[in-house]
């Protein structure tokens, strides 16, 4: 509780939080289209701007090429392959980050409304949630809403 205290007094004074802890998880079917231009390293960039990423993963499909696995796996995150819809195991996995007490924040990357649950569960344990769009077109107006902060790539 004490360190808890001192890491908010070091956030308030530096302006930046000090040891936030942030859970990253990308949709990747939903993300890695033809018609957004995403870089892992982007996502990265903007995460660490507010916290230290403790959870980074990446979901993807059996139809996932091995180049994008390397791809995925060179920019520092798990992969996640799952052989039926994504969105189930990336949503179970998130939930269970945040109510096992190892995030601080939740950032999810997607333009997919179905994640709109996580966020609010997220939201009522007081886990800070982000909500990263690919691109404007197709963005989730419910997703952007649903998220105490909203980014677009």
């Amino acid at each position: 509780m004490l360190e808890r205290t001192a890491s908010r007094v070091r956030e308030f004074l530096s302006g930046r939080p000090a040891d936030d802890r942030i859970g990253v998880f990308v949709d990747g079917p939903n993300v890695f289209r033809d018609e957004f231009d995403v870089d892992l390293d982007d996502v990265r960039a903007v995460v660490e701007e507010d916290a230290r990423i403790v959870v980074a993963r990446t979901y993807l499909d059996e139809h996932a090429t091995p180049g994008l696995i390397q791809a995925v796996e060179a920019r520092g995150f798990e992969v996640v392959i799952t052989s039926g819809d994504v969105d189930v195991k990336l949503a179970v996995d998130a939930t269970e980050c945040v109510t096992d007490g190892s995030i601080d924040r939740l950032a999810i990357v997607s333009r997919d409304t179905d994640f709109k649950p996580v966020l609010e569960t997220a939201n009522a344990r007081g886990v800070e949630t982000l909500a990263i769009a690919p691109g404007e077109f197709g963005r989730s107006d419910a997703l952007g809403n649903a998220a105490q902060e909203s980014r677009v790539l």
